[in-house]
């Protein structure tokens, strides 16, 4: 069977790919074009996409008859890839969770540390050559322990998070979730009824919930509005859950102390207005970016890509 991966991958995934497909590599970097993506329609048996590779309606109906039956993801988040339309031109749609659990979650734990005590603009100074030495009241930020963690989303990874958070730093955790849960291993977190209502209560809010139409824009003007002023917000899910104009508003105005970002709207393009502020940490979307962790994706994606040959189950559909 034919197999295209669309981006370059680690050699430990590609070997065993090599072994059990006729493969394809693109070697770019960059997300495939609608040209791209229409052949691999039409000419490969499955296809190993990845974010930013925008498989929408539009390009399922410019295959009537696609060769395609599988679209391995690499990667837990797949709104880049409209599942509907892929399932009605005869595809299956795969992701990875649980491989990027841990990875994200610590990225969480490194933007609400780094955002809570001004890593990144304390950084900025000492690089620019303008520390002028240690006193008392330099750069005072938020004391991130034993302060209020609130999570939107309460899946693998939010509950990663409020694990080390509880646990690490003697936080307390209240959070919002569309899908109600028993969480065995975190007895002291409490749900609360409402988005604002975390929004309110947290010192910290963290954006742990998974891309739809539902959750686009979910934290807006309104939403930020509910925030204390000295509160921070950190972003390790998908960009265009917050709507970046009313963040850039919000921080610009003071309106909350600060925020840390590892995912935007229309990534990669950062606003300048953005890009410009003090009191935001950016990050290039690191929340996977260990060789251990991308391996394991690769390897969950490839065997979605083994069990639809050999006829078995797949282990991840979406």
């Amino acid at each position: 069977m034919k197999l295209l991966i669309t981006r370059p991958l680690p050699e430990a995934v590609l070997a065993p790919a090599r072994a059990a497909f006729n493969l394809t590599m693109r070697d770019s970097t960059a997300p495939m074009s609608e040209a791209e993506m229409t052949a691999a329609l039409a000419e490969q048996d499955i296809i190993l996409p990845t974010l930013g590779d925008r498989f929408s309606s539009d390009i399922f109906a410019a295959v009537p008859a696609p060769r395609a039956r599988l679209l391995a993801n690499f990667g837990v988040g797949y709104n880049h890839i409209d599942v509907a339309a892929a399932h009605a031109a005869g595809l299956r749609v795969t992701n990875t969770p649980g491989a990027v659990t841990d990875a994200t979650a610590d990225i969480a734990l490194t933007l609400m540390l780094m955002s809570a005590r001004r890593a990144g603009e304390g950084e900025r100074l000492v690089r620019a050559g303008r520390w002028e030495g240690w006193h008392p009241t330099q750069m005072l930020g938020l004391h991130m322990s034993g302060k209020v963690l609130g999570i939107i989303g309460m899946g693998r990874i939010g509950q990663a998070i409020a694990k080390r958070a509880h646990f690490g730093f003697g936080m307390q955790v209240v959070y919002h979730t569309r899908t109600p849960r028993p969480l065995p291993a975190l007895p002291e977190a409490r749900a609360l009824p409402g988005l604002h209502d975390v929004m309110k209560a947290a010192d910290i809010v963290v954006i742990a919930a998974p891309a739809s139409a539902e959750t686009r824009h979910m934290i807006d003007a309104s939403a930020l509005a509910a925030m204390q002023p000295h509160a921070h917000l950190v972003n390790i899910a998908r960009g265009d859950i917050i709507d970046e104009q009313a963040l850039i508003a919000a921080l610009q105005a003071g309106q909350i102390a600060g925020a840390g970002l590892d995912v935007y709207e229309h990534e990669p393009d950062v606003p300048e207005a953005l890009r410009a502020l003090e009191n935001v940490v950016l990050l290039p979307h690191l929340g996977t970016a260990a060789l251990e962790v991308r391996v394991q994706m690769g390897l969950m994606a490839l065997e979605n890509a083994l069990a639809l040959r050999d006829g078995r189950p797949l282990p991840n559909p979406v």
